[in-house]
């Protein structure tokens, strides 16, 4: 190689060299100090584009593990508080069981059943967690479960809904417009509320003209405690109330209980008549309210006082221990399917880092090994220059 007395090509060539030795060391002292191979969009645009659509992604399901523990500890709350709740109520069971003695201070086993229903309240009114209660009222709640990105990017969330369970004891106010009547009975029933015993047909009649029930307004029925309710909607009439009172009935599936649907009219009575078909006394209870009551609005109405009340409150009891039960079963399951989501996103999370690690993260174990070739490369490269510059021929020797 010959170098022209103005421009020493050697000294060019050795600057270059460690130039390009200067930007790997650059390179790799950066993925060392970061741990990151693609650091920001220079590094690798598609790369850094994935990799910061799916941090986002972590970012919010991070969010969503924080959602999913108050829902848990909500329903976990209010679980707890449902199954206090009907252990206290079987111990109420107990004690009107003894009430079916003659001879037995009654109005004793009536106050200690008082004292076993202002309880009640009291565990009601504190299972709340951060102000949320679903012993009370009938709304519900949305938990934020995920959230979805489809293969367009676009990105929905979803959610677990928690409905409430009304344990409350407060009773809504009766609304008119239904008797009821069955064997054994002298006469209707009144409106307010009704239980018989009956071993042939149960007839619940909607009376009245199309504005008798307002929306809102519950029917329900409870056949040998199992309920049954319809609520009114703007526009029903009895005949349409009467006909889903039926539906619901019929999707009931209780053995041996049929029903049977009579349209009425302005002058007629529509008619819902249930059968008995078990071959032995079935319970039936019946009411209308303005749906302002709670779960255990009965509680209020359990008396001990006679032997005759004392046998409709065996019967009532039955049916509150199972509203009891069921809300327990709602809440538990719901927070069985929170738990789960929770354990699912959680491991979402960590599969969604280790894949961004894999496309951003650093091998610093070859990044060192780099560095320290690095290293020796650019303490040749000085060398090689400063050998150029003070003898341009002597660098040819140098590397041959």
């Amino acid at each position: 190689m010959t170098n022209s007395l103005l421009t020493n090509t050697s000294a060019m060539i050795a600057l270059q060299n460690l130039r390009q030795v200067n930007k790997g060391l650059s390179m790799v002292q950066e993925q060392i100090s970061t741990g990151k191979k693609v650091a920001n969009a220079k590094d690798n645009a598609a790369i850094f584009a994935i990799s910061t659509v799916m941090q986002s992604d972590v970012k919010g399901f991070e969010a969503i593990n924080q959602s999913l523990n108050l829902g848990a500890s909500s329903v976990g709350v209010a679980r707890g508080a449902a199954e206090k709740i009907t252990e206290l109520l079987v111990e109420m069971k107990g004690l009107i069981v003894s009430a079916q003695e003659d001879n037995v201070d009654r109005t004793k086993i009536q106050t200690d059943i008082e004292q076993l229903r202002g309880q009640i309240d009291s565990i009601v009114d504190a299972a709340q967690f951060n102000g949320l209660n679903f012993l009370k009222g009938a709304t519900s709640t949305d938990f934020l479960a995920s959230l979805d990105r489809d293969s367009l990017g676009t990105v929905t969330a979803s959610f677990i809904t928690v409905d409430a369970f009304s344990l409350e004891t407060t009773a809504g106010a009766a609304v008119a417009g239904l008797a009821a009547s069955g064997t054994g009975v002298s006469s209707g029933l009144n409106s307010a509320a009704g239980l018989v015993v009956d071993t042939g047909v149960f007839s619940i009649d909607l009376e009245g003209t199309a504005s008798t029930f307002d929306p809102g307004d519950v029917i329900e029925v409870r056949i040998d405690g199992r309920k049954i309710s319809v609520t009114a909607e703007t526009g029903d009439t009895q005949d349409t109330l009467g006909q889903r009172l039926t539906n619901a009935i019929n999707a009931a599936g209780i053995a041996g209980i049929s029903v049977a649907f009579t349209a009425g009219g302005t002058t007629v009575d529509s008619q819902v008549d249930i059968t008995n078909g078990t071959g032995g006394a079935v319970a039936f209870e019946v009411n209308v309210t303005d749906g302002t009551g709670g779960g255990l609005a009965n509680l209020n109405t359990l008396d001990v006082s006679t032997a005759a009340d004392a046998a409709n409150a065996l019967v009532s009891i039955e049916g509150l221990i199972q509203e009891a039960v069921d809300a327990s079963a709602e809440f538990g399951s719901a927070q069985k399917r929170i738990e789960i989501q929770n354990e699912f996103v959680t491991n979402l999370t960590d599969a969604l880092k280790t894949g961004i690690g894999a496309l951003t993260d650093a091998d610093l174990e070859a990044a060192s090994a780099r560095l320290q070739s690095l290293q020796v490369q650019q303490q040749l490269g000085i060398q090689a220059l400063s050998i150029a510059n003070s003898s341009p021929n002597a660098i040819l020797g140098l590397f041959q």
